[in-house]
């Protein structure tokens, strides 16, 4: 294989980067094009627009994670149970076009006989445990759906999904709460995020501490600009809250510097051991696992 696009495609977003032989990037480029910006039949032309110059050239082959391999995306890759790893992902990829572009399977998983799924951060953790030289490890992937995956041995274990970044917005947006709060979130006021998470963690869940929001407004302990910040580390504070860490274990978080920043913040409370891993994630599972398939795509 001479170069790889590396393509994320996502709910909201969509960000490409042509490697070369050796995994490097060449080039990245970002679009406002999310899936839910894009209507059905239409994934091809959308595509094809963004890009075209890189996916004709010869020698060139795509690879695609994401929600791009939804049902609402441009074709359903089905969910690959854990454990997996790095063979059992590229054994189930989705061929938008036989031996040139392939979509890559979420995975999925059980606690207690409910089900949890994962599009794209397999992707990401995968290409974690290459960049760091990882065989084991708990990785955390915060967003608005944060994923803590258990990696053993080279192989996604498992995983728990928590609405961290959504319960924010709705409680930001639709609650009572929102009475309290300013239009905009501002800056981050570190004193009062780490309140919240100090909060969170000496609390009895996130439906008693969030109200402190509002009393705290209400009795001219805080500041309206700080509030976005405190409620913030509440919600962030409640995620760690509910894990099992001792102290001094290690935890690998992947993200953007903004997200991963505060989420080593508050694990800084739990006395958690940080390594952080950015965007780079991604292009480097994508690359790794198209290494894994040159024999499949000759047989296609």
């Amino acid at each position: 294989m001479e170069r790889l696009l590396a393509v994320d495609w996502g709910t909201s977003s969509l960000r490409g980067a042509l490697l070369d032989s050796q995994g490097r990037v060449i080039e990245e480029r970002s679009f406002a094009r999310g899936i839910l910006t894009v209507a059905p039949g239409e994934f091809a032309t959308v595509f094809e627009a963004c890009f075209a110059k890189w996916a004709g050239a010869a020698g060139v082959f795509c690879l695609i994670s994401g929600m791009a391999g939804s049902k609402q995306g441009w074709l359903e890759a089905p969910y690959c149970a854990c454990p997996a790893g790095f063979d059992e992902v590229a054994s189930q990829l989705a061929w938008v076009e036989a031996g040139r572009i392939a979509i890559v399977p979420g995975l999925s998983c059980e606690h207690d006989g409910i089900p949890d799924v994962m599009r794209g951060e397999e992707t990401q953790v995968l290409g974690a445990l290459q960049l760091l030289g990882l065989r084991d490890g708990l990785m955390v992937l915060p967003g608005t759906h944060s994923k803590w995956v258990q990696v053993r041995a080279g192989k996604i274990k498992g995983f728990s999904t928590f609405m961290t970044g959504e319960f924010y917005a709705l409680l930001r947006q639709h609650s009572l709460l929102a009475r309290s709060l300013p239009e905009t979130d501002g800056e981050v006021d570190w004193a009062a995020f780490d309140e919240g998470v100090a909060a969170a963690l000496r609390g009895a869940g996130l439906l008693q501490t969030a109200f402190s929001v509002r009393t705290l407004s209400l009795f001219g302990r805080m500041a309206a600009d700080r509030l976005p910040s405190y409620l913030s580390g509440l919600v962030i504070g409640e995620e760690i809250r509910t894990q099992a860490l001792p102290p001094g274990e290690q935890v690998v978080l992947i993200g953007s510097e903004l997200l991963t920043g505060r989420y080593e913040r508050a694990l800084a409370q739990r006395q958690a051991l940080v390594r952080r891993v950015g965007a780079e994630a991604s292009w480097r599972g994508l690359w790794a696992l198209a290494q894994t398939l040159h024999p499949r795509r000759e047989a296609r």
